[in-house]
């Protein structure tokens, strides 16, 4: 066989399809193989470049593959599609994979060790618990308005609320009994949520570049940890803007002829952490517009000329900025020097 400069792998649950080029890109390298065969085949192969999608076991892949002196650089799936010909299979998947992957231009997505993935892990499961909540408490008050009996907004009213159907002489016995099975789910939720957050809490104060994240404002230990977590290798983007970018934050261009056109901000990246950070910024805002906290002189005037919305979605993008500078000078948090500097526009 030829030498092997990149292999673009096709992943699956069981199957995985290789295709690699030598040094002219001629195709050398066409093989199908089973999830047992893998580290055998790529452990007698000589070191070369692996190209895979970011998705579902890709980090444990990546970092099985370095360990026999493999590169392995994983694309979003994104990325790869336009490099994909028509009449999509498992073949073409990897030849659009090898294909990507040579761009000069293509960016990566680094590699997760195991300990990142269970910080990851423990963030995912409190936003799992979070939603299973929302979901229970609103089946509850929904429930709970079918036999007359409703409350204020706020988690803090779903107990009484729950008290108060149990008493409830007009509410059938039946429904009494399955409020009160609810009622035991929706206990049990927040003593599981309260354990994960805990264990979050005591992982933020044992990282020193998350305590220094939850300094800037509108940032607070859920939003410090889920920046660190997420983003391992800040230096792979070249700016502030090229993360805030990354995040969903700016506008989408549909400039032509000249003409700058500008839409809604385009959503993509992390949605996790574009809203954590957005809701960290809605929080800022409001605490302005009662007049607490120091807002900056370009805060004050933008929400004067834009709805609080906009501004909050303009000050989470000043936000990831700032973390991100943070991120790669170890710098700490100077609200004097950094709430003064040039925003982005609204």
């Amino acid at each position: 066989m030829e030498q092997i400069i990149r292999i673009g792998m096709d992943t699956s649950k069981y199957i995985f399809q290789l295709h690699g080029v030598d040094a002219a890109e001629r195709p050398v390298l066409r093989k199908r193989l089973g999830r047992k065969q893998m580290v055998a085949f790529f452990a007698k192969l000589r070191p070369t470049v692996i190209g895979m999608e970011a998705c579902g076991a890709a980090h444990y892949w990546a970092r099985e593959l370095a360990k026999l002196g493999h590169e392995v650089r994983l694309i979003a799936p994104q990325h790869v599609k336009p490099y994909v010909r028509r009449n999509k299979n498992d073949g073409r998947d990897a030849e659009g994979l090898c294909e990507a992957m040579s761009r000069p231009t293509m960016r990566f997505v680094p590699v997760k060790t195991a300990e990142q993935q269970a910080a990851l892990m423990l963030a995912g499961v409190r936003e799992r618990l979070v939603a299973r909540r929302t979901q229970l408490s609103n089946a509850i008050r929904g429930y709970a308005a079918e036999f007359g009996i409703t409350t204020a907004k706020g988690l803090d009213k779903i107990e009484p609320l729950l008290a108060e159907l149990a008493q409830a002489e007009s509410v059938p016995v039946l429904a009494r009994e399955l409020f009160v099975m609810q009622g035991r789910e929706y206990a049990q939720l927040q003593v599981e949520l309260k354990a994960i957050e805990a264990r979050l809490r005591a992982w933020h104060r044992a990282n020193a570049e998350s305590r220094r994240l939850a300094q800037i404002p509108g940032v607070g230990p859920i939003g410090a940890t889920a920046l660190v977590m997420k983003m391992p290798d800040p230096g792979a983007f070249s700016s502030g803007r090229h993360f805030a970018a990354w995040l969903g934050l700016t506008p989408k261009d549909h400039s032509t002829a000249g003409k700058t056109r500008l839409g809604k901000i385009t959503r993509a990246g992390d949605e996790r952490l574009r809203s954590v950070l957005v809701a960290g910024a809605t929080a800022v805002i409001q605490q302005a517009k009662h007049g607490r906290g120091h807002p900056s002189p370009w805060l004050v005037a933008l929400l004067k000329r834009k709805p609080p919305k906009l501004a909050a979605v303009a000050l989470a993008n000043k936000i990831a900025r700032i973390a991100w500078k943070l991120m790669v000078t170890g710098e700490s948090y100077d609200g004097a020097r950094m709430l003064s500097a040039s925003s982005p526009a609204a």
